[in-house]
């Protein structure tokens, strides 16, 4: 039997770029979703923290770690306690969230316990 086709048919090249309004279109489309997409920063725009909270710049390592371990504890129960509170699927993804917090809470008593504050 004799296919009347090649395989794989043959195509013209095409380009988006064969005449000046296609390559107009393709250049206003490159600048619409570039203006959507990738707002431009100002390169000179210095980083400002919010003041709001501040962690004084005299407060020791060890005192900082204390306090961020003391917080992911707090934030482990509360979500343990919570989770208890819900219906599944959401208890899955509240205890999926607080077992994430809890490693967070072991990384940084692993530091805590290999912390020198003499070096």
């Amino acid at each position: 039997m004799f296919k009347p086709t090649p395989n794989p048919p043959k195509t013209d090249d095409v380009s988006p770029y064969e005449s000046l309004d296609s390559k107009k279109l393709n250049e206003a489309a490159d600048r619409a979703l570039d203006y959507h997409l990738k707002p431009s920063i100002p390169q000179d725009t210095k980083r400002k923290p919010s003041t709001i909270y501040h962690v004084g710049e005299k407060v020791d390592n060890e005192t900082l770690l204390v306090n961020a371990c003391e917080t992911l504890a707090s934030a482990s129960m509360m979500l343990s306690e919570f989770a208890g509170l819900m219906d599944m699927p959401h208890r899955n993804m509240m205890l999926g969230i607080q077992s994430v917090v809890m490693l967070g809470e072991l990384a940084v008593n692993r530091v805590l316990d290999n912390y020198d504050p003499r070096g």
